[in-house]
């Protein structure tokens, strides 16, 4: 059975290489379907993704980034994932060296560049996840139910976004037991 699930990864993962086109933007940054071109007010985004009950994800990405390509074309566009992000998150795509304009939960508007040196993120992909309800005065940063710095597998990825929209952040298994007992779980 082991072997079987390793051999139709593989097999997804090599249909999703070269199945899924993934597009490059003017700014270089890969760009999906699923993501929002909004005007970046995380008051406004926040807003809008719970009108659509989504989860609010920030996606901190550069020009160039290996892990972020690896995300967007072995990882992303699996179809549970892919089918996961469409159907719960609202994702908004931030430039780690970008200069539009962000304005935070706190009120601060800044350079994308400045943002994200503000929150102190300096590993791409970084994936923020907000809570549907930010208290005032907090930052993205601060308010963020879980951050994720760098690339991961299609296990973990999926298994971080159903821990995000299960809300089990609020539980008292931490996610890193969460993902054993669901790899467990997976693998039996």
């Amino acid at each position: 059975m082991k072997l079987l699930k390793a051999c139709l990864t593989v097999v997804s993962l090599a249909l999703a290489g070269s199945a899924y086109a993934v597009e490059l933007g003017d700014d270089g940054l890969h760009k999906t379907e699923w993501m929002r071109d909004t005007f970046k007010d995380l008051r406004d985004d926040l807003a809008e993704a719970n009108e659509e009950g989504k989860r609010l994800m920030l996606t901190v990405e550069q020009r160039g980034c290996i892990y972020c390509t690896k995300m967007h074309q072995e990882v992303f566009p699996l179809p549970n994932i892919d089918a996961y992000l469409k159907e719960h998150f609202f994702v908004v795509q931030i430039n780690m060296f970008g200069d539009v304009e962000v304005t935070d939960f706190d009120g601060e508007s800044l350079p994308e560049k400045e943002m994200v040196r503000k929150w102190g993120m300096m590993f791409t992909p970084t994936l923020v996840f907000l809570p549907q309800e930010v208290p005032q005065g907090k930052t993205a940063a601060e308010a963020a139910v879980a951050t994720v710095p760098g690339a991961f597998g299609p296990g973990t990825t999926f298994n971080m976004l159903q821990w995000v929209v299960d809300k089990e952040y609020e539980g008292d298994e931490p996610f890193q037991k969460y993902l054993a007992r669901k790899m467990t779980e997976q693998n039996n």
